[in-house]
């Protein structure tokens, strides 16, 4: 019975302060000054609707029984997300990046040390260090796998009589890619990636 009242009373509220707009809308003539007074109505009608409606929650009016915490909100926890972060896409796409990649494997290993940009340096040092891994392999499959990702056959056939020997007491950690002067062109972060 409450609200049916409160809603009686906010229904004439409206239809008297809509009335009132109205009329006050059709004795201005300029339009801004209208649309003005049809927000002061709608405003007031907004303060006037509100208490009639407001239910009262249980458990956060101010008698609360003793002994019962006040919920505070929980400030959102920041994580960051790693999507799309897997490897560097270095701006290309898959079969140039691969082309690109083996080719900077393939002279890495050639001439023992590269300048390139710093991702392309950084991207291509886990390929250089796994075909040196197979040359430490050794074995008929390794020596396919490298000659299927490397260019120069001659060049595999002797990072694999090599490897053995002058990696015998590394783990992996085969290169090092250190930090150069910026391209002068365009600025782009460059960097050397040597064999150690």
């Amino acid at each position: 019975r409450r609200q049916v009242g409160a809603r009686a009373r906010v229904r004439r509220l409206y239809r008297g302060q809509v009335a009132d707009a109205s009329s006050s809308l059709t004795k201005t003539a300029d339009p801004t000054m209208a649309r003005r007074a049809l927000f002061a109505a709608v405003c007031g009608l907004l303060a006037a609707v509100a208490p009639a409606f407001h239910v009262p929650r249980p458990g956060l009016a101010l008698g609360r029984p003793a002994g019962v915490a006040v919920r505070q909100p929980v400030a959102p926890q920041i994580s960051m997300i790693s999507h799309g972060k897997r490897f560097r896409k270095l701006n290309k796409p898959a079969d140039q990046r691969k082309a690109l990649l083996r080719g900077l494997t393939t002279e890495c290993i050639r001439h023992g040390r590269i300048t390139t940009t710093l991702a392309r340096a950084k991207e291509v040092r886990k390929h250089v260090d796994k075909m040196i891994q197979l040359g430490k392999r050794g074995d008929l499959h390794a020596r396919r796998q490298a000659l299927a990702w490397m260019y120069d056959k001659q060049l595999v056939h002797a990072l694999f009589e090599q490897a053995a020997s002058r990696y015998a007491d590394r783990n992996g950690g085969y290169t090092r890619v250190l930090r150069t002067m910026p391209r002068a062109g365009d600025n782009a972060p460059m960097g050397i990636i040597e064999l150690v």
